[in-house]
């Protein structure tokens, strides 16, 4: 039964977008060329930002091909580590993660032991190389374990042009991925409040270990635009956070999350210059918050709503059996409206909560969608007074009237309101007979009337006469 009202909704769903969605196709034939807004140019060999909740690309630069990322491999390894293990957990440091991981680090000893969160600042902050090899051995075991779980967790991401071989992203031919992989690593990271606090983090104390017995370790995080790690020249008023990246092979690589006016955005650049990371980041975040903006599904869908109804009256009181997500957004440039977005019924067969959604593409470009879910909501009986404001009866479901037991239904009888509306019947009555009386004897009325103030008929005063009746003696 609840699958068939499943459909039901879904169909109704429909049904509210045939005329709409028409519209809607008609208005994109008509303006073919919608306006997107045109990017300034980067140093960095590719780059890309993307909204974090709707995954909209706002801007591309041979966003496919394929780089070293170098140090940026750590933001898989942190979601990996959050995901598969408790914050409060012992990792012990092994030889190979001490000793087979050159770069940065924070000097740990072999058989140090600390906290899989302190472990995993390490990593986010200070881009600690045996804290990144510390945390996979642990989580999977053995190095080549994690390995196999960090591809299969960007493969489930959607990631097609990555592979990676290593947990902290020193230099190997077989390690490398694109930037439209790393936006969707980054942000699926990202939905992770954890993760969000740590890679947010600008310092961090690393206390007493059992090897650091006489000092605590002392962490700044080393993306620039969030903390002046080496100089405040590249602050940024709205980062978030995010992960650095450099080596010989890679150059700078950079992931920066930003947020202005409710918009979150992931900037991913690859292949940059000194300093050209930092500033080909800024620019591009400067230009997308000044030429997009985020605009929520439910409050502007006016083809389908889920708002409960406002016109007064019981039967326009009720609460729909389907709605949008109230917190779903798109993007779109600034000048556009949101009945520019064309949208697209897509079904889901998945779960029973949610229908399907809906998708809206802009310029033949993807900029968001809002999930159609099932409300739950029951439909109410409806009271009928009878006698008294106490004494009601509510029409009931088939069902419940099938297993609940019979009951004798009484009535209050009011003597005074049986009087009123009896005399009210006979006044009536009394009425309708008087107006048929007068129509019946109108014609004899009528003739009556002219005779009532004429002088006496000569013919009565002859039979009044005496030798009138003297005559008519004779007669008999």
């Amino acid at each position: 039964m609840k699958r068939y009202m499943k459909y039901a909704a879904l169909f109704c769903a429909a049904a509210l977008f045939i005329t709409a969605g028409a519209d809607a196709v008609w208005a994109k034939k008509k303006n073919k060329t919608e306006y997107w807004p045109q990017g300034p140019e980067i140093v960095s060999s590719s780059g890309i930002i993307m909204e974090a909740e709707t995954g909209t690309i706002l801007y591309e630069k041979n966003s496919r091909d394929v780089h070293y990322p170098a140090s940026i491999t750590k933001i898989l390894t942190a979601l990996l580590a959050i995901e598969n293990s408790q914050m409060d957990e012992i990792v012990t440091f092994s030889y190979d993660s001490v000793h087979k991981t050159g770069g940065s680090g924070i000097a740990r000893d072999v058989d140090e032991q600390m906290t899989m969160e302190q472990c995993l600042y390490g990593v986010m902050l200070a881009s600690s190389n045996e804290c990144a090899y510390a945390v996979a051995e642990h989580v999977a075991g053995d190095i080549d374990s994690f390995i196999q779980m960090m591809n299969e967790r960007a493969a489930k991401i959607g990631c097609q042009n990555t592979h990676f071989n290593n947990c902290n992203g020193l230099p190997d031919e077989q390690h490398y991925t694109s930037a439209y992989d790393m936006a969707l690593i980054a942000r699926e990271a990202y939905q992770n409040e954890t993760f969000r606090i740590i890679c947010g983090t600008k310092t961090y104390t690393i206390p007493f270990t059992n090897k650091h017995t006489d000092e605590e370790t002392y962490l700044q995080n080393h993306h620039q635009m969030l903390y002046p790690y080496r100089t405040r020249k590249y602050l940024y008023d709205y980062c978030l956070g995010g992960k650095t990246g450099y080596t010989t092979a890679a150059n700078n690589t950079l992931v920066t999350y930003a947020e202005k006016n409710g918009m979150t955005l992931i900037c991913v650049v690859l292949d940059a210059p000194a300093g050209g990371h930092y500033e080909d980041t800024r620019g591009l975040f400067d230009f997308c918050f000044d030429n997009f903006k985020e605009m929520n599904i439910s409050e502007n869908e006016t083809s389908f709503t889920g708002q409960k109804q406002e016109k007064e009256g019981i039967l326009n009181d009720y609460e729909p059996f389907v709605m949008l997500n109230p917190s779903s957004n798109i993007i779109l440039p600034i000048a556009a409206e949101f009945t520019d977005a064309v949208p697209e019924i897509v079904y889901n067969e998945e779960t029973e909560d949610v229908l399907g959604s809906i998708c809206y593409t802009y310029g033949d470009r993807q900029v968001g969608s809002a999930d159609i879910t099932v409300t739950n909501a029951e439909v109410e009986g409806f009271s009928f007074q009878k006698g008294d404001d106490n004494d009601s009866h509510v029409i009931q479901d088939e069902n419940q009237k099938e297993d609940a037991p019979e009951k004798e239904e009484t009535y209050q009888i009011d003597i005074k309101t049986i009087a009123i509306i009896f005399f009210g019947i006979l006044g009536i009555a009394a009425v309708i007979f008087l107006i048929w009386k007068f129509i019946d004897n109108f014609y004899l009325i009528k003739r009556k009337l002219p005779f009532v103030n004429k002088d006496k008929s000569p013919y009565k005063t002859i039979k009044e006469n005496k030798m009138y009746r003297k005559k008519r003696r004779r007669w008999f």
